[in-house]
């Protein structure tokens, strides 16, 4: 993974990444309840989620409320998106919740272990 000058971008912190799991679990249950209201059905939004994972991170590297946060989730060996397949095994894991919270000391949960993915502080763009 590198950037410019071959810096390795670091690894997001813990609050950014909660709160851009906030901006993107509002905009779930505002989707999901297009479908059903989330107080009495609770599949359509973590669907959502898993959705929105699997195409926007796996092709974009960034889901809304990541792009507010100022964070991308990039593929671990090359810095690049991880694909649709691992953009899906890693929104599932992260509907569990509890592989999202066993982190590492580079800040990957389980989730972006078993997708070879990281989430890091989206670079400051060049001057």
């Amino acid at each position: 993974m590198s950037t410019r000058a071959n810096e390795t971008p670091a690894p997001a912190d813990f609050g950014r990444r909660f709160a851009a799991l906030i901006i993107d679990w509002a905009l779930c249950l505002l989707v999901g309840s297009f479908y059903a209201d989330p107080r009495v059905v609770a599949w359509p939004p973590v669907l959502v989620l898993i959705v929105f994972n699997a195409l926007l991170i796996g092709l974009f590297g960034q889901t809304p409320g990541m792009a507010l946060a100022g964070l991308r989730c990039v593929s671990i060996a090359d810095g690049g998106a991880i694909g649709v397949a691992k953009g899906l095994v890693r929104g599932l894991l992260l509907a569990l919740l509890i592989p999202a919270v066993i982190m590492d000391a580079d800040r990957r949960g389980l989730h972006d272990r078993a997708a070879g993915s990281i989430v890091v502080k989206r670079p400051a763009p060049a001057a």
